[in-house]
Formats: structure tokens, sequence, C-alpha cells
């Protein structure tokens, strides 16, 4: 056992893909596969169950993530210890609060991990070398480098009545306790489709709404991508097809600079997310 296998046994735990854990290291497909098998014959036990979509971890893989997870991070820390201070680049990213925590992570995991980086972080409206923000913000001087759309879908308490149905319409929320987001930018829209809205709280992240909804308080209208994979919340499609398409933004008015380019250059391309099931597509308006 060496940490090359380690680490390839945590891109494919984080990936659940062969695929896209040998991409994510920088590897063939039978080498990461190769250090897996390695792995289970040494310690004996079946890592993951092989299917055609992907790689199920089973519960020792479960186990062991957290110890092999533990040592990497170990040797990375003794690794940094003795590195002499360089010269870093500078970069200053400004991102959209509404953001899901998957993607937010996905999306400066290649930062961090650059140790020649010095990262800052702002709000999306604050001066920076790049943004992360949702097409509708991009300014007259800037590209703009689409990297994935999602709808807005409702978010509710799972023993809500309205989760009954597979699809909401707007009449459905006239008199409902509603959570209103702060940095929604599709709120105007929304309260010009919707019925008379009952607002019960204001939101000042997407965290607080999720935990206002699982707590019972009332329905948010959100970024699908903020609730998902979110077991306290039960989410369903509405008949307003509301897409936001999120991107990097970045003067036109000189080149990148190079820590930029390196950003750029990780991101992923059009990463679209999976969608709610719908039966009625109607008003749509794209974000």
């Amino acid at each position: 056992m060496d940490i090359r296998e380690l680490r390839y046994f945590a891109a494919v735990y984080r990936e659940r893909n062969l695929t896209a854990a040998a991409k994510r290291c920088f590897i063939s497909q039978p080498s990461i596969s190769a250090a897996i098998t390695n792995l289970e014959a040494e310690l004996g036990t079946t890592l993951f169950i092989r299917h055609k979509k992907g790689m199920a971890p089973t519960a020792s893989a479960a186990q062991f993530h957290g110890i092999a997870r533990r040592i990497i991070d170990e040797a990375d820390a003794a690794r940094n210890l003795f590195r002499k201070p360089a010269t870093r680049q500078a970069l200053t990213l400004g991102l959209l609060r509404t953001l899901d925590q998957a993607r937010t992570i996905a999306l400066l995991k290649p930062l961090t991990g650059n140790t020649d980086l010095a990262l800052r972080l702002v709000g999306a409206s604050e001066k920076a070398d790049a943004r992360i923000v949702a097409k509708t913000m991009v300014g007259t001087g800037e590209h703009f480098i689409p990297l994935w759309s999602e709808r807005y879908v409702a978010a509710l308490p799972p023993s809500h009545p309205l989760t009954l149905k597979e699809t909401l319409r707007t009449t459905d929320f006239a008199g409902v306790p509603m959570i209103d987001r702060c940095h929604c930018e599709q709120q105007e829209f929304f309260k010009r489709a919707s019925p008379p809205r009952k607002p019960v709280a204001i939101a000042e992240s997407e965290e607080w709404a999720m935990a206002l909804v699982a707590a019972g308080v009332g329905v948010a209208i959100v970024p699908e991508g903020v609730a998902r994979g979110n077991p306290d919340i039960a989410m369903r499609a509405i008949d307003i097809d509301v897409t936001r398409q999120v991107g990097l933004a970045y003067p036109s008015a000189h080149p990148p600079s190079d820590a930029l380019k390196e950003f750029i250059a990780s991101l992923p391309r059009q990463a679209n997310s999976r969608r709610v099931k719908s039966t009625a597509k109607k008003n749509t308006k794209r974000a």
C-alpha cells in the first residue's frame, strides 16, 4: 500500500466512477483500476461494487475512507512543512452567494491545492480578477465562460402536503408560508409570476434557507443544486421553467493573468446539472 494507491482510492470514492477518477488523478483508467484491485487484495476486502453506471462503495470502503483521507492529508502536511516560500501568484475571485456547496468545493479545490497561489475570495459585486456569476450579472466589458445551467425548484419540508404532487403550479403556492432569499437573482420574476406571496422569513444564506425549510417554517424557491442531496428537504419541479446559467466572467480589456489561465483550464465546461422530472413546461424564461 502506498500513498498513490490511497489517492486513487479517494478519487474513486469521491467520483463513484473510474473514468472520472482517472481524469482527476491525471492517469489512465487501467492504472487506477489496478490500484483499487491491489488495495482490495492487501486489505482482504471488497471496496467497490462495479456496475454499468460506475463504482458503488461498500461498507468497508466507507470505513476505510476516513483512514485513507487522514493519511493523505498528513502526508501533504509533512510535504509542505519544509517547503520554502516561493513567489506566489495572486488571484481574487468573486463568488455568487447562491452557489451550492458541492459545486463551490469542486471549483475551489484546484485553487486551494496550488501552494503557489494566493487566493482571495470576495463577493460577486466586488472588484476581482474574475467572478463566478449568473449570466444575467455579466457586464458589457466581460468575457463569459458557461460552466453549468440549472433550473429553480421548490424546496419543501418532507411532510408538506405539496410533496404529494410531482410538479407544482404557481397557484399551488397561494397562501403557503414562503421563505424568501436575500440573494435570489430571479426574485422579482417569481414575484410577478406567482400569486400573492405569504413570506414568513427572509434567509441571508442558502444554508439558512434550507435549515428553515427542514424545520417546517415554509417553502423556498431555490436553484436545484442548493436543494439536491439534502435528506431533510423534499424537492419538486415547478411549472415555470426558469433556468440560470452560471459561469466565469472576467474583464475583456486585458489578457487574463497566468493564475487565471490555469484556473480557466481546470474548469468543467458546461457541466449541466441533473434536472428534476417535470410533466409541465411553460412560461419558459432563460437567465
